[in-house]
């Protein structure tokens, strides 16, 4: 059973940074054939896709409100997709999760609570 756990969420002041990890367990594949991806979402929003890489690590994307401050990298060996976050802003403040994806399965993690705040 394929299981996502985050961490490195916490309280940082507007302009600090985080570093968050997304570790996996009971994968089925090679991590290097899963999509990693982050999402946040705020509530009464809906979720926001924040960023994501392709399988074999092929490509990232982000989106327009993270571009240039966030920056999401894996490390197939370590079966982790992390999202580094710099330059944080009040409206960052979100419960940020992963998902992996591999054909028709997506995978889940808990959740992380970021929270930008002076």
């Amino acid at each position: 059973q394929v299981q996502l756990v985050e961490s490195g969420g916490g309280l940082v002041q507007p302009g600090g940074s985080l570093r968050l990890s997304c570790a996996a367990s009971g994968l089925t594949s090679e991590s290097y054939v899963y999509a990693m991806s982050w999402y946040r979402q705020v509530p009464g929003k809906e979720r926001e896709l924040v960023a994501v890489t392709s399988s074999f690590g092929g490509s990232t994307n982000y989106a327009s409100s993270v571009k240039g401050r966030f920056t999401i990298s894996r490390d197939n060996a370590k079966n982790t997709v992390y999202l580094q976050m710099n330059s944080l802003k009040l409206e960052d403040t979100a419960v940020y999760s992963c998902k992996w994806s591999h054909g028709r399965y997506d995978y889940w993690g808990q959740g992380t609570q970021v929270t930008v705040s002076s």
